[in-house]
């Protein structure tokens, strides 16, 4: 894999654990983060055997601790736009990833880092995360996504609180949200998140990928249309050598091999 300067990425069994590494501006986002987030999730969808991502930040204070400061003095009209065209053209690509995207949050993610933990489709918090959307103090709004997927997320009302008040929230509080799904201590998050990951995968690869899929479409779809391409979804899939397998297992009393067909 290309060699980047913000990002490392390893591999555990058929899961890329993706890192980001800007320990010193406490991983704050900046134009080559963002371009490196998008080249790496574009080389990795391009991984047959993949079956999952972990996405978590270097150290133990910060998972993604926003924008980088210094990136916004100069913003006007245009290049504004243009910064949130390009954080949303990101985290939309993450979102829409094909396998499971799991954000193990080692710490603040605020603003952007926020953001780029709710285009993730699963969220695992260290007991030290904290969460917030401080924009407003600096006289903007959450541009990546944020104001969209937070209140779809946990609620228009808790989201409004959230956004207009820029505070952070706690791990405990974030869960009590709904905003992750489990908070463990620091130093067993990335084993928690490899497990919490083995969840899915150990299941029909070609089957999480058509529930992803039908479960992000009917995100931002009438009933009738959602319906429709879960119905669309299901037919693909039945006959498919994985649901064969599947249900040979189930009736056999036997661990089921998929091989994502």
């Amino acid at each position: 894999m290309t060699d980047f300067e913000y990002l490392s990425t390893t591999k555990h069994e058929q899961i890329a654990i993706v890192t980001i590494d800007r320990q010193k501006k406490l991983n704050a986002l900046n134009d080559l983060l963002l371009k490196e987030l998008e080249q790496v999730f574009a080389v990795l969808s391009e991984d047959d055997q993949l079956q999952g991502v972990i996405l978590t930040g270097q150290g133990d204070k910060a998972f993604v601790a926003g924008a980088d400061i210094k990136e916004l003095v100069d913003l006007d009209m245009q290049t504004g736009r243009r910064g949130s065209e390009q954080g949303q053209r990101v985290f939309s690509l993450i979102e829409e990833f094909p396998k499971p995207v799991l954000a193990a949050i080692n710490g603040y993610a605020l603003g952007g880092g926020c953001e780029l933990a709710l285009a993730c489709h699963l969220r695992i918090a260290s007991t030290n995360a904290k969460f917030g959307f401080p924009e407003v103090s600096l006289g903007i709004i959450p541009g990546f996504g944020g104001t969209v997927r937070l209140s779809r997320l946990i609620g228009l009302g808790r989201a409004v609180e959230m956004v207009l008040t820029g505070d952070m929230i706690s791990a405990d509080r974030a869960e009590h949200f709904g905003l992750v799904s489990a908070v463990v201590e620091l130093e067993d998050l990335l084993t928690e998140s490899k497990n919490f990951l083995g969840r899915i995968t150990r299941h029909s690869p070609l089957a999480v990928q058509k529930a992803i899929q039908s479960l992000y479409f009917a995100y931002d779809s009438r009933t009738v249309e959602a319906l429709n391409m879960e119905n669309d979804l299901f037919g693909q899939l039945s006959g498919s050598g994985d649901m064969k397998e599947g249900i040979s297992a189930f009736l056999e009393k036997r661990k089921p091999m998929f091989k994502g067909d």
